[in-house]
């Protein structure tokens, strides 16, 4: 379950920084696929994949677990 709510997370944030799956794979150097599927739950993820995404959205990775502030 925390692993879906990341994934809703992640969604959030790059939704929010105007960020395309295609631009975050650019800056961040993980895989649009990888994102894709990550976001629609068919993958789960590491913590080094998480940390580069959080880097690349420029955000701290334990914004990424703050799952008070999510907009669902």
């Amino acid at each position: 379950k925390m692993n879906i709510l990341i994934n809703y997370k992640i969604k959030e944030i790059r939704e929010r920084k105007g960020l395309s799956i295609r631009e975050l794979s650019r800056k961040s150097g993980v895989s649009h696929t990888q994102i894709s599927d990550i976001e629609k739950h068919k993958k789960d993820t590491t913590i080094t994949t998480l940390s580069m995404l959080a880097i690349a959205m420029d955000v701290l990775p334990n914004e990424l677990f703050d799952i008070e502030i999510l907009d669902l």
